[in-house]
């Protein structure tokens, strides 16, 4: 018997059921003597023939690469096999990979997300075959293996298509319109309620966050992602990524070769945010235009540059004179703006271009100058309100220095505050500076750092371990990931410091898988720091030894709390322990454990290289430095930003990110993510403060920080908060399993204008009572959204116990309306994905609500704003 149980298989005699995946289902009596003939498109045979029953669960279209695909025989698992498409026939699948896994990274049970990870990256899904194998060759048992593959969310048990496209329901793409694009995605597709298409090309799946929160909505299909997205556009964008597939894909960006003699630098931000707006498009023509002119400039790139909403961002870094910035740069305006700045290299190459300008202003009709288009400056009141405000110290060097450039990195000051640390103070002394400075730890709950140091040093034991918390799975956070991508030095200088203070030689570093390049630019500098001698045996040639290895996350939130990571680093599911004992005393492998996030880690070198006394000077009495932030939501100004704290909400908010759109208004923010609240607008001057922020119901969380105005609805706020954590929650403690559930149930109802009289009393004691008697701190927190809605806005619960949604948000509570102003232009018609407005002409439209979804579409296309949402 498989070790995949089996949950539709027939009985003899009956049609096998359909496998939601395939586009081409066994569909005659299953009986031993029948033949399966399989078509496979573009081998050039007519189809494959299969003796017995079965079914094909995937196509040689969903593994173009490998032509791989599973047969199973259901009903008869005795007989089920895997094969491969070789010269028309099928034969066993290739488990040679597997092996070959298998003897890179282990055959203990703590190697088996890591083997799962490389199975599905090269079979592109869990086959049967390679986890039975798996099984056959380890120390890992069936029930570890399957337990394991269920639990986290990255792993899939069934084939999928040639292509994923991952629309994020992170906060600030939920509140900017997720579902309607994940609505569009399948209506485009015909889905109809499945998640591949009928021609396997694309699979549609929900992530909780891409990490790119500031271009919400965002879908990323494979490694492309596309930002600022509408419904409307999912054609397009479908069209556009076929093509780009059908083209080649662009040359990958690549860093700047040094130059020979000093030169003048053009810098372009090249982190997740940037790409997925243009930016590597526009890297490459400006490297094609030097190479072309061969203008005395080399383009470099650097990491985030903050400014996300002004992306792609240029910087123009002459040798004499002040720098220029370049603001959303079209890769058709790079020609200009370079030849701006620098005059070919040679006679014959200045007559080329000058020609080439003529025959430009000649033949076409662009009027615009792309250097007064694009360019702002530091002092533009914008600018200066988005930047006046923030103090760099973990974002230190923002836009200015090639992540992974080590000798660039030391040019800035890097590694002065680690070689400090080793020869001039005890571990004892390094504490004492870090509890000096008031440092906090930054991954949500504020613990005193060098207090946590200190209980890890004096641990009785040996062997210690040291891990830096990067799974970063609040949905409208990404201040880890672009800290990750952008300074991965400055992080690993943190991390050796924190190291020698406790006593551990040996660290790992625990990322999101769904941050691949985060997860690259780690092991790269690890690497080069190897090969350097400045980890390993003896780092920076001091007597300190320290390993740092790379583990990837495997899809879930619970792992954020430190004693599930610690489970899942460990081979198991995540799932959080009771405390005591804390990981300082006993952590992995019952060691002594330092786990503090990226951010922690990335403060530590600047504190000392300037002392404790300058990081202390900055915050308030009880929450000291700088804080991170991913500003993000219903803002004009999004970014990345870190401002000292006591800083207030309003000033983030109205200062630095400029406000909420014209014609809206400012109504709350939604601090910590899942485990937050939402702070309203009335109480937008309390301060970013550990103790401040808990007495309005939100805490610190990671610093996530989604802004919201008068269309978004707080019960719908609520509500996919809570079905967040339920759909997270690891379903250890009945509290956290059983009670979100319950509160999920009472909100479905009250969105759906099904409330009852007593629901919110009943939600508010189950709030309380989930939140006072949960295990970890994820259930703990869980009801925070809940009651923080409750407290500010229960109005709006109370209106929806009417069956009206004030904001017009709910869709079973709303529907929409065509007024005397529309003029029969037939726009709305034409763009209905559901034909529910028939097509009459200069006649005043009509919308057909037993039809009607409630996309919005109607609304936005429409040029007289006739339409109206009740």
């Amino acid at each position: 018997m498989g070790i995949i149980p089996r949950l539709d298989a027939p009985e003899e005699g009956r049609p096998a059921p359909r496998f939601p995946a395939s586009p081409y289902p066994f569909q005659g009596p299953c009986r031993p003597s029948d033949t399966l003939t399989v078509p496979v498109p573009g081998s050039g045979t007519a189809g494959i023939a299969v003796r017995l029953p079965g079914r094909l669960l995937g196509s040689p279209a969903h593994f173009p690469e490998r032509g791989v695909f599973p047969v199973g025989f259901l009903g008869y698992p005795e007989w089920d096999a895997w094969g491969e498409l070789v010269d028309g026939r099928v034969t066993d699948l290739d488990l040679t990979f597997v092996d070959r896994t298998v003897e890179r990274l282990g055959r203990r049970p703590e190697a088996v997300i890591g083997i799962l990870q490389a199975i599905q990256e090269h079979y592109r899904y869990l086959p049967q075959a390679a986890l039975e194998r798996v099984c056959q060759i380890t120390e890992i048992t069936p029930a570890t293996i399957i337990g394991v593959a269920t639990f986290y969310g990255q792993f899939r048990l069934r084939p999928v298509g040639r292509h994923i496209i991952s629309v994020c329901h992170g906060t600030a793409c939920h509140v900017k319109g997720a579902g309607l694009i994940q609505d569009a995605l399948e209506r485009r597709l015909g889905l109809n309620g499945e998640d591949t298409d009928r021609d396997g090309l694309f699979t549609v799946q929900k992530v909780a966050c891409l990490g790119c929160c500031t271009l919400a909505p965002v879908v990323q299909i494979d490694q492309v992602t596309y930002g600022r997205l509408t419904p409307q556009q999912v054609p397009e964008v479908l069209a556009d990524f076929l093509d780009h597939q059908r083209n080649g894909q662009a040359a990958a960006a690549r860093p700047a070769a040094r130059p020979d003699r000093p030169a003048a630098e053009i810098r372009i931000g090249l982190g997740s945010c940037c790409v997925a707006q243009g930016s590597g498009k526009v890297h490459q023509a400006i490297g094609e235009v030097l190479a072309e002119t061969g203008a005395p400039a080399v383009v470099k790139r650097v990491g985030c540059v903050g400014m996300c909403h002004q992306t792609p961002l240029v910087e123009i870094v002459p040798l004499d004179g002040s720098p220029r910035l370049f603001a959303k740069v079209d890769p058709d305006d790079v020609r200009a703006i370079v030849l701006k700045h620098f005059k070919p290299r040679g006679l014959w190459r200045r007559i080329r271009q000058a020609a080439n300008r003529w025959l430009d202003a000649l033949l076409t009709d662009e009027t615009g100058d792309p250097i007064a288009r694009h360019a702002i400056d530091v002092r533009d009141p914008p600018v200066c309100a988005f930047l006046g405000r923030q103090k760099r110290i973990a974002t230190e060097s923002c836009g200015e220095i090639d992540p992974t450039d080590l000798d660039e990195y030391l040019r800035h000051g890097g590694f002065a505050a680690l070689r400090r640390c080793l020869n001039e103070l005890t571990p004892e002394a390094i504490i004492e500076e870090v509890k000096a400075s008031g440092l906090r730890g930054r991954g949500g709950a504020g613990f005193p750092t060098g207090i946590k140091w200190a209980r890890v040093r004096a641990a009785p034991r040996e062997r210690k371990f040291i891990i830096c918390n990067g799974d970063e799975g609040d949905p409208g956070a990404f201040m880890d990931r672009m800290l990750l991508e952008s300074f991965p030095y400055r992080v690993i200088e943190g991390m050796a410091i924190a190291a020698k203070a406790v006593g551990a030689e040996q660290g790992i570093f625990y990322i999101r898988a769904e941050y691949p390049l985060a997860v690259r630019r780690i092991r790269e500098a690890i690497q080069r720091l190897t090969e350097r001698g400045w980890l390993g045996d003896s780092v920076m040639g001091s007597d300190f030894r320290l390993r740092l290895e790379v583990r990837e996350g495997a899809g879930a939130f619970v792992c954020g709390e430190e004693t599930a990571l610690l489970a899942s680093l460990e081979g198991r599911r995540g799932m959080p322990r009771l405390r005591p004992p804390f990981p300082a005393e006993s952590g992995l492998w019952n060691e002594p454990t330092l786990v503090n996030n990226v951010e922690t880690y990335s403060l530590v070198p600047w504190i000392f290289r300037h002392g404790a006394a300058a990081l202390a000077a900055l915050g308030t009495e009880t929450s000291k430095g700088t804080k991170v932030f991913a500003l993000a939501g219903k803002v004009r100004r999004g970014g990345l930003i870190e401002v000292p704290m006591g800083v207030t909400i309003r000033q983030i908010v109205e200062e630095i990110g400029g406000g909420v759109a014209e014609g809206r208004s400012f109504k709350a923010v939604q601090v910590g993510g899942p485990s937050g609240g939402c702070v309203p607008a009335e109480l937008a001057d309390t301060p970013v403060d550990f103790e401040a922020l808990v007495e309005v119901g939100a805490i610190m969380g990671s610093g996530g920080l989604v802004v919201l105005d008068d269309t978004d609805c707080m019960v719908d706020i609520a509500r996919y908060f809570l079905r967040f954590t339920q759909e997270q929650s690891c379903g250890k403690c009945t509290f956290c399993r059983i009670g979100t559930r319950r509160m999920l149930d009472i909100l479905d109802r009250i969105a759906t204008g099904q409330g009852r009289p007593g629901d919110l009393d009943e939600l508010e004691q189950l709030a309380r009572t989930v939140g006072s008697a949960s295990i970890c701190g994820l259930g703990r927190t869980a009801p925070n959204p809940v009651l923080s809605t409750l407290r500010y806005f229960r109005h709006e619960y109370e209106a929806h116990l009417q069956g009206r949604c004030p904001a017009g948000r709910c869709k079973e509570l709303i529907h929409y309306r065509i007024t005397d102003q529309c003029i029969g232009c037939t726009l709305c018609a034409q763009q209905c994905p559901v034909n529910a407005i028939p097509m009459t002409p200069y006649v005043q439209h009509r919308i057909e609500q037993e039809k009607c979804t409630r996309c919005d579409t109607c609304r936005v296309v429409c040029p007289r704003r006739a339409v109206v949402v009740e």
